[in-house]
């Protein structure tokens, strides 16, 4: 198989799973970016130059896709035949839809409020939804190997990763 043509974990050597030790995916990367960074092939033809730039280019997409969940998880669901869509594809289930309305509500109250520790509340609950979502994304991939299901799951998570982001930025705002 053409190197260019391998799978994000094949380049790096790593199982196709969605739990990836972070410790060895960054060995795999150092281990790759090694062997093939464009310094290493300063005196060699432009060709071989080319190919190495392509390969390191390579390397640093393998690494960060790999790194972030949700890129990992949409990579997964992808390569699965199940892409996210998740610009056009919006639907989601009326009880997380309502949840989001709560949630939104409680952040225009806390912002209003100007209540730090509200929004430390709805970051926690965030939190932990996040990481609820996450383990829900790890089971739909590793264990079930329902990629439908894991891509409905990659869709909540990235509101809810998104939607965290919006709290932190008025805990900042409050913070200022």
């Amino acid at each position: 198989m053409d190197i260019l043509t391998k799978s994000h974990f094949e380049l790096l050597g790593l199982p196709e799973r969605f739990e990836v030790d972070t410790a060895e995916l960054q060995q795999a990367y150092r281990r790759l970016q090694g062997a093939v960074h464009p310094d290493r092939f300063a005196a060699a033809g432009a060709t071989e130059r080319r190919i190495a730039m392509q390969l390191a280019t390579r390397a640093n997409e393998a690494y960060r896709t790999l790194l972030e969940p949700g890129r990992r998880a949409a990579y997964l669901c992808e390569r699965h035949g199940v892409p996210l869509q998740a610009e056009t594809n919006t639907a989601m289930s009326r009880a997380f839809l309502l949840q989001q309305m709560e949630w939104r509500e409680a952040l225009e109250e806390a912002r209003i409020a100007r209540d730090a520790g509200a929004l430390a509340g709805l970051a926690r609950l965030l939190c932990d939804h996040r990481d609820r979502l996450l383990a829900e994304i790890a089971s739909a991939i590793d264990r079930e190997h329902d990629f439908t299901r894991a891509a409905d799951a990659v869709r909540r998570w990235m509101f809810v990763d998104k939607f965290g982001a919006e709290v932190a930025a008025v805990e900042d705002g409050l913070a200022a």
